[in-house]
């Protein structure tokens, strides 16, 4: 793995086993704690799909998946780590491709429907998987994280586009 893609895999794995942590203490009926860390995941993968393309943000994914899994059975609980990697490997690569094949589009629209997509299946996937049948309302959190990862990817196109710069000399097309 080449030095630059450190970051980018830090940063996964680092966010998703913080997430995973987060998202055991409701802050409300509508939201856990870890609404907060985890939409932060997809601004790093749509930044790594510009830079270097698909293929490198896929193995950003995986590696970021295996290790997020492992810290997150170590500091959550099984159950959580299982949710989490199935949601945020199905997502993350959906996002990987949907962002791939809009990325000729205007600047914003790759990063905003990629994440949306993505969300969206994240939050079915992780919030069914880890607290169905556990009494928690897993629905109405579902709800709010995914009305809080909209407004967040909407929020994520700043950083996104002041980013860009950065990436120009080694953006793929």
């Amino acid at each position: 793995m080449r030095l630059p893609l450190l970051p980018p895999l830090a940063a996964m794995a680092g966010l998703v086993a913080l997430s995973n942590v987060l998202v055991q203490y409701p802050i409300n009926d509508w939201l856990t704690w870890g609404a907060f860390t985890y939409p932060v995941c997809f601004l790093v993968t749509d930044l790594t799909n510009r830079m270097h393309g698909a293929a490198t943000a896929r193995r950003v994914v995986y590696v970021g998946f295996a290790a997020a899994v492992l810290l997150s059975i170590v500091l959550a609980t099984p159950r959580i780590a299982v949710a989490s990697g199935l949601a945020f490997l199905t997502a993350q690569l959906l996002d990987v491709t949907v962002f791939d094949r809009m990325r000729r589009r205007a600047w914003w629209q790759a990063p905003l429907v990629s994440s949306m997509l993505g969300s969206a299946v994240d939050t079915a996937l992780f919030f069914s998987i880890a607290f169905y049948g556990t009494g928690i309302p897993w629905v109405t959190l579902g709800i709010g994280d995914f009305l809080w990862k909209v407004a967040f990817a909407l929020a994520m196109l700043v950083p996104f586009r002041l980013l860009m710069p950065a990436t120009a000399g080694r953006a793929v097309q």
